[in-house]
């Protein structure tokens, strides 16, 4: 097994067993096309499986580290069917894979190409309604930086934020700051230089090592000691799918969000102008998983001292993704979930774990009766697929071209 993983490895290939697993056969293929498309994304319009949907859309904002369809990953435990099963026009934004080419671009470009105009093109297509936006870790950080820029404007088109394992304050980042320190993010800034983006290897290690005994020393003892192979599954392959980060936006994370802590601190500016999480006027719905070892549930819970608006915050059992990835039915799942009003005091994270009991099953079912109570109450008709003017038979099937790239 070892020298089997060895040259796989040296050959570039992927890990044993993902050659069962490809994006558009049995990954990713719940029905929908591609509306939009520029430099940085394409936007994925979803078709819908019921006669009425809700009037006001959902629009997710992934990782730029990760490819989308860890939200649409089999039939069986893709949330995105979930949604759309349960009546919702959801969008989607899939990143491009940057090469050398993108090495220039930055933090604000993807504030700009990527959340901005996938914002627009929902509004275009849903026009005159609310927008429900969900984002996942570092789109996540990425999606309430965009919200706290348009809550200054007097009619912010974001009715509500979900959030997944997203950090907004990184003060207390959790394990990830035994590995980065401003010499380390120089190391990093001078590697991605050269090469103009920093590669999913040179990333991959430092995640290893936060879990090392799930992923280092468990694959050692059944792997390579006692020869037992785990079988490949949905959430693996998709993990071994990762992609690259452009060297002036990584570098500008780096230095500004992870390290200098500057949107939390009110310092971060968004075209010249600082933004706040205290600006945010519209319901939270933020979800922390229990064994987190890249975004820590305490840190996650910060947000709720940082806004001034309601927060639903959620704890699920699981880790940063198979705690996302709960589908209605998977076994051994439980969650806690409370609601902080704006006049509520905050509570610490230790006496809101002590006092905030246990629920059986999965989260996903909260989280939607929570968007139905934010949604209109009245259903319509699906809307077209695309911006007025589109030719249906003319747009990309999803998944599209860019989650392809390697």
């Amino acid at each position: 097994n070892l020298l089997e993983d060895w040259g796989r490895s040296s050959r570039g290939e992927g890990p044993v067993g993902i050659e069962a697993f490809k994006i558009g056969e049995n990954l990713a293929t719940t029905p929908g096309k591609v509306v939009y498309s520029n430099h940085l994304i394409e936007l994925i319009q979803y078709s819908p499986t019921t006669d009425k949907v809700y009037a006001e859309p959902i629009l997710f904002v992934p990782a730029w580290i990760m490819k989308y369809y860890i939200m649409d990953l089999s039939e069986h435990n893709s949330m995105v069917k979930f949604l759309v099963d349960n009546g919702y026009t959801v969008f989607m934004i899939s990143w491009k894979n940057p090469t050398e080419e993108d090495r220039d671009l930055t933090l604000e470009n993807y504030i700009d190409l990527g959340v901005g105009h996938a914002l627009e093109q929902v509004s275009s297509i849903i026009p005159n309604k609310k927008i429900h936006t969900v984002g996942y870790c570092l789109g996540g950080t990425l999606l309430t930086l965009v919200a706290a820029a348009l809550a200054k404007e007097d009619n912010s088109i974001i009715g509500s934020i979900t959030l997944f394992a997203a950090q907004t304050d990184f003060s207390e980042a959790g394990e990830l700051m035994l590995f980065i320190d401003h010499s380390q993010v120089a190391y990093l800034e001078d590697m991605m230089w050269e090469q103009g983006y920093l590669d999913t290897k040179q990333m991959k290690g430092a995640f290893q090592l936060l879990r090392s005994n799930d992923l280092i020393w468990s694959r050692v003892l059944h792997d390579y000691l006692l020869g037992q192979r785990a079988p490949m599954n949905d959430l693996m392959a998709w993990n071994s799918d990762a992609t690259r980060m452009p060297y002036k936006m990584h570098s500008e994370y780096l230095e500004q969000l992870f390290m200098n802590n500057d949107f939390s601190e009110h310092r971060y500016k968004v075209h010249g102008k600082p933004v706040s999480l205290g600006d945010i006027d519209c319901p939270l719905f933020v979800v922390g998983a229990e064994k987190d070892h890249v975004a820590p549930w305490k840190s996650v819970y910060k947000i709720k001292h940082l806004t001034r608006t309601e927060v639903t915050f959620l704890l699920t059992s699981g880790g940063h993704n198979a705690g996302i990835i709960s589908e209605p039915g998977h076994p051994n799942r439980h969650y806690r979930v409370s609601l902080k009003k704006k006049s509520d005091k905050y509570l610490s994270p230790d006496k809101w774990l002590e006092s905030t009991g246990v629920k059986e099953g999965s989260w996903w079912l909260e989280w939607e009766r929570w968007l139905v109570s934010k949604n209109e109450a009245e259903k319509v008709a699906p809307p077209k697929m695309g911006i007025k003017g589109s030719v249906a038979k003319s747009l990309i099937d999803a998944p599209g071209h860019y989650v392809l790239e390697h």
